[in-house]
């Protein structure tokens, strides 16, 4: 039986299998409300056959925004119109939605990629003044954002608590905390852009402190069948920065904590960053820290191929694996993935007919 078509348990969560579809920005919101883009593309990933679908990341107030055009659950209009979202993937689909809420910090203020996705000024009617840990920015393109005070960091650590009930209200079933990729909850983690002399800042133990708080008071306030996980860099692939050994540490205090699922990405912080992008480039973090943690662990990063996603589970390196611009390119990988490994997979009841000769079977009934 192929390990990439079992069941897998996220806390309180059961996947069909452990194909995870990661957050992807659209940038495609209006005041942070979804609209018919949304509707398309995620109905599109519904019906992929992954065992699991996170939303973009979310912002929890509107400086969180990386963009303008960012989704948002900070008020009854953004909950509104996501419900009604949520309310129509389910007419068609099953698979368990998930949303991952998020802070861009520093890198925030930003236009839209495919408009060159470069720092826009805090005067102009799309930008506004950032906030980050320490008054550092992220390179010389970027305006120097504003140290958050004691009072504005329990005020951010609200936002998250109160966009987390707003995502349970409406019955998504996951909530991912965004602490990677170089945005805020990243940004106090890494030395390289957290220069603070308080409880906040210098030791290892300082620098966890808010990534902890967050997903505790996002855990307690959320219901029991709502599944909480993190998202971290493993690295920031800069000498001096957040690496491999520091997120153990902080994977380890997550699972003390009771922490369903951790999600091993890497990089985003700096613009110094050395990445060489190979295939499965992440994985070998993700394995590391599944050594030294009990809750599930999904690895992400270049994993394009089925036979390399089951090889990634057979060798006990994930959980399970997530995937991201490959499933945009091809949202029937999960499809094409089960005919490979042998596998199957039930499609809506519409698409049953287009089962190929070759691949009888892929589709259970």
């Amino acid at each position: 039986m192929s390990l990439l078509f079992s069941p897998l348990k996220l806390g309180p969560l059961e996947l069909s299998n452990r194909i995870a579809i990661a957050p992807m920005c659209q940038y495609s919101a209006h005041d942070g409300c979804v609209g018919d883009w949304h509707h398309i593309h995620l109905g599109t990933l519904a019906l992929s056959g992954a065992g699991l679908l996170v939303l973009e990341a979310t912002a929890i107030e509107p400086r969180g925004r990386i963009s303008h055009a960012d989704l948002g659950l900070w008020n009854d209009d953004q909950e509104a119109a996501l419900a009604g979202l949520l309310a129509s993937l389910r007419r068609w689909s099953p698979m368990p939605l998930g949303i991952q809420l998020a802070h861009a910090g520093r890198k925030a203020s930003t236009a839209r990629p495919w408009e060159g996705g470069g720092a826009i000024a805090a005067d102009d009617p799309q930008g506004w003044t950032t906030v980050a840990p320490s008054a550092l920015a992220y390179d010389d393109s970027h305006g120097v954002p504003q140290a958050l005070d004691a009072a504005a960091i329990d005020a951010l650590v609200e936002d998250f608590v109160r966009a987390a009930q707003r995502a349970a209200r409406i019955g998504l079933e996951l909530v991912e905390i965004h602490a990677a990729h170089g945005y805020l909850l990243h940004q106090f983690l890494s030395p390289l852009s957290n220069a603070r002399d308080d409880a906040w800042g210098g030791s290892l133990e300082n620098r966890m402190r808010l990534v902890l708080r967050v997903f505790e008071a996002v855990r307690a306030a959320v219901p029991a069948t709502v599944a909480v996980g993190v998202r971290i860099s493993a690295t920031d692939w800069v000498e001096g920065g957040w690496d491999l050994a520091q997120s153990i540490e902080l994977a380890r205090a997550l699972d003390a904590r009771g922490c369903h699922f951790i999600h091993v990405s890497s990089g985003g912080l700096d613009p110094r960053q050395a990445i060489e992008a190979v295939p499965g480039y992440q994985v070998p973090f993700a394995e590391a820290i599944k050594a030294e943690v009990a809750m599930p662990v999904i690895a992400v990063g270049l994993i394009t191929a089925p036979r390399q996603a089951e090889a990634i589970l057979a060798e006990g390196r994930a959980d399970a694996v997530a995937l991201a611009r490959g499933i945009l390119y091809d949202p029937r990988w999960p499809w094409h993935a089960a005919a490979e490994l042998g596998a199957s997979v039930a499609p809506a009841p519409q698409y049953l007919r287009c089962e190929p000769r070759e691949a009888r079977g892929v589709f259970g009934r």
